[in-house]
């Protein structure tokens, strides 16, 4: 039941190298409709992202500072600040590699949907370059590819419900139990052996992708729930 950031991630992904020019990046962004592009070195490896904020705070702190020496504070975390080089230098920086947030934050295939949701939480942003074990780009994960798994019809939804969790009954007394769906909302019914019966097959229900929640209408004929002398 479990879906890996490899089931729902896009496999053609837009991508800039570090020398692309911010002008060519922005280009990007806007042409295919993204908010963020993955940098690569020549072997393919990630190694940092360019997002609109990225560009953005670039024309921002160049407007604000332009006249000004001094080292502005900057938000993301490029190799050196907007406008001063290592040594204090005037520079440029019109290439992705000047104003890509790096290093950049990945997932790769075989983790789950629910650990890149997390890391996007976590670090605030949209959408995490999947890579392999080496670190080189096989593709991109967003949001909106993980919304896919909450709007799955509700008939795959029972279908997988039916084998995975009610197939683990014998078919006599998988017969016993009910089971609808509707806009994601499952409703279990009927008859089971135990208690710790039916607890299992709701938990397990709520861990199905799709699932919103779950409404738990089982009886059973055994409460085999630990009593407090037992605990």
């Amino acid at each position: 039941m479990r879906v890996n950031v490899g089931d729902v991630m896009t496999r053609t992904v837009v991508s800039v190298s570090g020398d692309t020019s911010c002008k060519d990046v922005a280009e990007a962004l806007v042409a295919h409709g993204v908010s963020a592009v993955p940098v690569l070195d020549a072997d393919a490896h990630v190694i940092g992202v360019v997002s609109e904020a990225d560009l953005l705070l670039k024309q921002e702190l160049k407007d604000r500072y332009h006249h000004e020496e001094r080292r502005p504070a900057s938000r993301t975390r490029p190799s050196h600040p907007i406008g001063l080089g290592e040594n204090g230098e005037r520079t440029h920086e019109n290439t992705a590699a000047d104003v890509m947030t790096s290093p950049a934050v990945t997932v790769e295939p075989q983790q789950a949907t629910a650990y890149a949701t997390r890391l996007m939480d976590a670090n605030g942003i949209k959408r995490l370059p999947v890579v392999d074990r080496r670190g080189r780009l096989i593709g991109i994960v967003s949001r909106r590819d993980l919304l896919r798994i909450l709007i799955r019809p509700d008939a795959d939804i029972a279908r997988e419900i039916q084998e995975d969790v009610l197939g683990r009954y014998p078919r006599q007394d998988a017969s016993t139990i009910s089971l609808s769906v509707d806009r994601g909302i499952v409703r279990l019914t009927g008859r089971v052996k135990r208690r710790s019966d039916a607890r299992i097959t709701a938990h397990m229900a709520t861990m199905t992708n799709g699932v919103l929640d779950v409404i738990d209408e089982l009886k059973w004929d055994e409460d085999d729930a630990p009593t407090p002398q037992d605990r």
